[in-house]
């Protein structure tokens, strides 16, 4: 768990940074867990699908995620790792400051795709159903997810308002951007 304290206190300093292939976030959801007894169904559901893959779930204490919160408030952090030793992350569900109580569901692309997408859509299948209000979050061309201040909430999911597109290098013809209208 420290490691995963750690990189998030150095992630929220840096900017993007090459990743490897296999990190790439190949898919994003906001899932509603404003309640403890949501977030540790979240992270029940997530160990549950992950066993049998070969696949392995950390999540911080709720007294880590205090801890946490005195750099910055955060009430969910649990990562999905491959081997042992944690050696690749698969997926990892998040909060923050201006997402508090919104866990921020991302997936890697994985060294093992097809055994990574297997797992996604087993659980995002149950999610959908546990939490109906989830919903796609947009994933830049830099892999990146944009603030939660620039997304819109459309019925297939958020997307980028039109005046913050360009910060994120999205051409104006982008299903990525909200509508005007």
């Amino acid at each position: 768990m420290r490691r995963i304290a750690i990189a998030l206190l150095l992630c929220s300093a840096c900017g993007v940074a090459p990743q490897p292939r296999s990190a790439r976030t190949v898919a994003a959801f906001e899932v509603p867990v404003f309640t403890k007894s949501d977030r540790d169904a979240l992270v029940a559901l997530l160990r549950r699908y992950a066993a049998p893959e070969g696949f392995h779930v950390d999540a911080a204490s709720d007294e880590e995620n205090k801890q946490l919160s005195e750099v910055s408030p955060i009430t969910i952090n649990a990562t999905v790792w491959q081997g042992k030793s944690d050696d690749e992350p698969i997926a990892s569900v998040i909060d923050g400051a201006d997402h508090i109580g919104l866990g921020w569901l991302t997936f890697s692309k994985s060294k093992e795709p097809e055994r990574t997408a297997r797992f996604r859509d087993s659980v995002m299948t149950e999610i959908k159903v546990r939490w109906p209000k989830t919903a796609a979050l947009p994933i830049m061309p830099t892999g990146a997810i944009p603030l939660h201040e620039v997304l819109v909430l459309t019925k297939g999911g958020y997307r980028v308002k039109p005046d913050a597109a360009s910060k994120y290098e999205l051409p104006a013809s982008s299903p990525l951007i909200a509508d005007h209208g």
